[in-house]
């Protein structure tokens, strides 16, 4: 019996418009109003804008600070699509973990998510949130089932 007819053909990855037609079908995704900024899968690296806006701002409307869900959002939307573009499609988190470590502030933050590994059932995403300015304001890990549908 040849191993040929048993062998997994390799997944489709995801390219930018791929993800951006995701994000746009997704309604809660859509209201981050994420733009792609990198989409490298040699390196395993996704990243992505998220601009201010009056839905994702903490307290009193001017605050200029991102709500601390906005940004944890971020986080799992960013780590879900680094591996995801790998294995075609968005993937189930299995765990999310995210530490702040400054306020985030208007006009926008990054997310830059690096697959740390990629496994058959595990599969662990580093992402770092940077303000405008360039400082880091939080960091996340997750760990996704590298499963899509």
């Amino acid at each position: 019996m040849s191993n040929a007819n048993t062998a997994k053909a390799e997944p489709r990855k995801l390219e930018r418009a791929d993800i951006g037609a995701i994000f746009k079908r997704s309604r809660f995704i859509s209201a981050l109003n994420l733009e792609i900024l990198e989409v490298d899968h040699a390196a395993s690296r996704f990243s992505v804008r998220m601009p201010m806006s009056d839905n994702l701002e903490r307290g009193a409307a001017g605050s200029g600070q991102f709500h601390g869900g906005a940004i944890a959002s971020l986080i799992d939307v960013v780590g879900d699509f680094a591996i995801g573009m790998l294995v075609g499609g968005g993937v189930p988190t299995m765990n999310l973990r995210v530490d702040y470590l400054r306020p985030a502030m208007a006009p926008y933050v990054e997310g830059v998510a690096v697959v740390r590994k990629a496994g058959r059932s595990a599969a662990v995403v580093d992402i770092d949130v940077m303000s405008a300015d360039g400082k880091l304001v939080a960091v996340g890990r997750g760990t996704y089932v590298p499963i899509t549908g």
